[in-house]
């Protein structure tokens, strides 16, 4: 009996119905991988005068040395997330010219990518942007991964999970996974329907769970997620988690946080790769199988901005046109200079417009804002839609919330102290780092500054001597009126912080999250659109339009003289 078991299991192996299971793969891949790329398709600077830049049409030209070099089906091509927001021509075809399929699906098809990551960005586009690419992107046979997210209220994923290629003599599993804090971020409207879940808890028995239905040779898994810190502590953040946490992975891909990382699993080949953001670099996996023996190389590869796909300028050239058209598109003019890197000392023409746009939604009777541009620069004279983006650059909705004077002062009391420190040299909480490309020592802000509101439609000072909780003493409101603890206000912020992004008003303000919804009393449209309607009613903005002080108040630091002199000497170190 034993004699026959044996021939016949000889004779199945010799005719390769065994060959899967029990002979050793061998091959070679090239895994290449963008993420956050954030719209930057074109090459081409769409405002004369411009620079040209890093764009998917580099990644063409990259990937494809590598297709020639190796054959096309060695090499895998895979994007992390947050493809769909973040640069003009995202925006056009988003929400202008949205007749015919996505920009971005025909990009993504004509570059062969073998799969694509759900990013939180691509969600805050909205259902009828993400849903379309989503279609279009299956159409082409290339997933759109997102693991993790699922149909409210059940375990029905939205999303594919994951795909199976076939390349360089290799089974390769692509399992991907978005970032499980969108909601915390993003407004009910966007993601309506979908429930995002934490990766680590689920990471491992989703591997296990391909390994066992595909045998992959090789597995990959692309997270929309930052590389972190690897301690639990961030929620969307959890690449260094999963990457210690998981086994039977070869590659983790990391993204979000839009930092270039190489590392290896000790007592493992396994690697992590966060290739950037913007296309500015990718990450390159090579991975040889010899017998089933796998040897992993990994590196982070600067690209070159003018080493582009001719073919593929020429090819989208009038896609291009259309972007550039509408970027050019007059809209009014401007008086005077706008530094969006003046906010950090205090109010500014460039702050107080946005402020100034949100108090026109009729219920609201103050405002809190914050830089969305780290350093950008409007020049006086002829405004375009491109300068629009600088003034705002995200896609945010404004929403009216109500707080009582006791949130906030809290919710401002929060954001200075993510903003500003109590110490004898500084003002402004920064400190020197090096820089991760070139090793030298810079100065940099510890927070986002996107998170540093201020507040308008009060009076109010900071005072950089005193700690968190004693700084900020509200006089009144703009128009003299009493300022009460005690009351209600109702308050202009974006969808975005309304619904918890920077912890203001959850952890600053106190509003436990369930109240939030309870809370809003209006809606309004994308506030980039809001300050392009005011900028065309206007015609011409004028420092004095927007810096009213019977609509936005007042507010400084104090001590002034010794606010002043710290905080022209912290902006040289940053600047």
């Amino acid at each position: 009996m034993k004699r026959l078991f044996l021939f016949i299991t000889l004779a199945l192996v010799s005719l390769g119905i065994l060959s899967c299971s029990q002979s050793p793969s061998s091959g070679s891949i090239h895994i290449v991988t963008t993420g956050d790329v954030h719209g930057s398709w074109f090459n081409k600077p769409y405002v004369e005068g411009g620079a040209y830049k890093t764009s998917l049409m580099s990644v063409k030209y990259y990937v494809d040395s590598l297709r020639t070099l190796y054959g096309k089906d060695n090499v895998v091509l895979v994007d992390a997330g947050d493809c769909l927001q973040g640069d003009n021509a995202a925006y056009y075809f988003n929400y202008v010219d949205t007749e015919g399929e996505h920009l971005f699906s025909r990009i993504t098809d004509y570059m062969a990518y073998d799969a694509v990551v759900v990013g939180n960005h691509d969600i805050e586009t909205g259902h009828p942007v993400y849903d379309k690419v989503f279609k279009e992107l299956k159409t082409s046979r290339i997933p759109f991964l997102a693991t993790n997210a699922v149909v409210e209220g059940t375990t029905k994923a939205y999303f594919p999970s994951y795909t199976i290629l076939k390349k360089g003599g290799l089974k390769v599993a692509v399992i991907g996974f978005t970032n499980p804090n969108m909601k915390a971020w993003l407004s009910e409207k966007v993601w309506e329907g979908i429930d995002f879940l934490s990766i680590t808890p689920m990471v491992q028995a989703e591997v296990d769970k391909v390994r066992a239905k595909e045998n992959p040779d090789v597995v990959i898994l692309a997270l929309h997620a930052g590389t972190g810190e690897g301690d639990g502590s961030q929620l969307e953040s959890q690449g260094m988690d999963v990457f210690n946490l998981v086994e039977g992975v070869d590659v983790v891909l990391t993204s979000h946080d839009h930092r270039q990382t190489v590392m290896t699993r000790p007592g493992s080949s396994s690697v992590l790769v966060n290739g950037g953001a913007r296309a500015g670099y990718v990450g390159h996996v090579v991975i040889d199988v010899n017998e089933g023996v796998k040897n992993i190389d990994a590196e982070v590869v600067r690209l070159d901005k003018m080493k582009v796909d001719e073919q593929m300028v020429e090819y989208f050239d009038a896609d291009f046109q259309k972007v550039k058209d509408f970027t050019n598109m007059k809209v009014g003019s401007l008086e005077m200079d706008m530094r969006t890197r003046d906010a950090y000392k205090g109010m500014s023409d460039y702050i107080n417009l946005v402020h100034t746009v949100q108090l026109t939604a009729e219920e609201a009777q103050i405002s809190f804002a914050a830089p969305l541009t780290f350093n950008g620069t409007v020049k006086a004279g002829e405004l375009i839609y491109n300068d629009m983006f600088t003034v705002y650059p995200f896609e945010n909705e404004l929403y009216v919330v109500k707080l009582t004077g006791e949130e906030i002062r809290k919710y401002l009391e929060y954001s200075y102290e993510g903003w500003i420190q109590t110490s004898p040299e500084h003002v402004l909480r920064i400190v020197p780092q090096a820089d991760p490309r070139t090793g030298a020592q810079r100065w940099s802000f510890v927070g986002r500054s996107y998170n540093f509101d201020s507040a308008a439609g009060l009076n109010y000072t900071v005072d950089i001597t005193k700690p968190y909780g004693q700084r900020v003493v509200i006089t009144s409101l703009a128009d003299g009126s009493e300022f009460s603890e005690s009351a209600e206000y109702t308050v202009s912020m974006t969808s975005y912080r309304a619904s918890g992004g920077g912890n203001l008003i959850i952890e600053g303000a106190g509003v436990p999250k369930d109240e939030i919804d309870a809370r809003i009393v209006a809606r309004y449209p994308a506030i980039r659109d809001m300050v392009y309607e005011y900028i065309k009613t206007h015609g011409k903005i004028t420092s004095t339009l927007v810096s009213d002080p019977a609509v936005l108040g007042n507010w400084h630091f104090v001590p002034e003289d010794k606010a002043e002199k710290l905080l022209e000497a912290d902006m040289n170190l940053i600047f």
